[in-house]
C-alpha cells in the first residue's frame, strides 16, 4: 500500500473529511486531494505533523507495509517481545491445528498458549461467517488484544490454505498474515493501517481471480 492510499484510509477512519484534515495540518484541502491522489507528498514537516495526528510512524507513513513501532510504548510495554510471543502463540494455535481448549462460551472454539509469563487465548464463533478476538496478558495484565470478523464466498475457499497463510507471518507483518503470499492456485493478500500499538486491517483470498474470503480485524496495545 502506498503513501496516498494510507492517508486516504487513516482520514477517513478518524472520520475527517479532505476539508477538516486540512485545517488541522494548516494547509488547503487541494494539498491533502493532492497527496491522497498521488501527484505529490508532504514535505517532511507535514509527514511528522501526520503521524502525530494518526498515530503512526513517518516510516510507516513513506515504506511499503512496514510494522515501524519502537522497542518499549509509553507505559513500559516491551513490543517487541509482545511481537515474537503473538507470532510463536500464531505458530502454535488455530494456524498449526493445535491447543484447542474447552470453549469459553456458548459454541465458541477456543485455543490457548503460554510461555513464561505470556498466555495468548483466541475465541471465535460460527464457521462461514464467523467473528473472535485473541488476546495476551504478561503476568496477568492485558496487553494486547485483536477483534477479527470474516466470511467465506465461495466454495473454493480452503482453510489449509489459510492456515498456511497466517503461519507465514513475520515481525513486518506480525497482525495476521503476510502481506503477499502465494501457493498453487490461491492467493492471500492483507493490507495494514497503523502499527502494532494502533491497527486496522483487512485480508482476502483469491482462488485463481476469485475472492474466496475475507476478514476485517483490528487491534492495539491494552493501556
Amino acid at each position: 500500500m502506498i503513501f496516498s492510499q494510507k492517508l486516504q484510509l487513516i482520514r477517513k477512519n478518524k472520520g475527517l473529511t479532505q476539508e477538516e484534515l486540512a485545517g488541522k495540518l494548516d494547509v488547503s484541502r487541494q494539498a491533502v486531494a493532492k497527496w491522497e491522489s498521488g501527484y505529490v507528498y508532504p514535505d517532511i514537516s507535514n509527514l511528522i505533523k501526520i503521524s502525530e495526528l494518526f498515530n503512526v510512524t513517518v516510516d510507516y507513513l513513506v515504506k511499503d507495509q512496514e510494522c515501524a513501532v519502537s522497542c518499549f510504548d509509553d507505559s513500559g510495554t516491551d513490543i517487541n517481545r509482545l511481537i515474537e510471543f503473538r507470532l510463536e502463540a500464531n505458530a502454535n494455535t488455530y494456524a498449526a491445528h493445535m491447543n484447542e481448549t474447552d470453549s469459553t462460551r456458548l459454541d465458541s472454539h477456543d485455543f490457548s498458549y503460554s510461555n513464561g509469563s505470556y498466555v495468548y487465548h483466541d475465541t471465535y464463533v460460527g464457521g462461514e461467517q464467523f467473528a473472535g478476538e485473541e488476546a495476551i496478558w504478561h503476568e496477568g495484565k492485558s496487553q494486547y488484544a485483536m477483534n477479527y470478523m470474516g466470511r467465506v464466498l465461495n466454495q473454493k475457499f480452503s482453510g489449509d490454505f489459510l492456515k498456511e497463510a497466517l503461519r507465514k507471518a513475520d515481525k513486518k507483518m506480525p497482525f495476521r498474515g503476510p502481506e503477499y503470499y502465494q501457493s498453487g492456485q490461491y492467493t492471500y493478500k492483507c493490507n495494514v493501517v497503523g502499527d502494532f500499538s494502533w491497527f486496522q486491517d483487512y485480508e482476502e483470498i483469491f482462488c485463481e481471480n476469485v475472492k474466496v474470503y475475507e476478514c476485517y480485524f483490528h487491534g492495539g496495545i491494552m493501556k
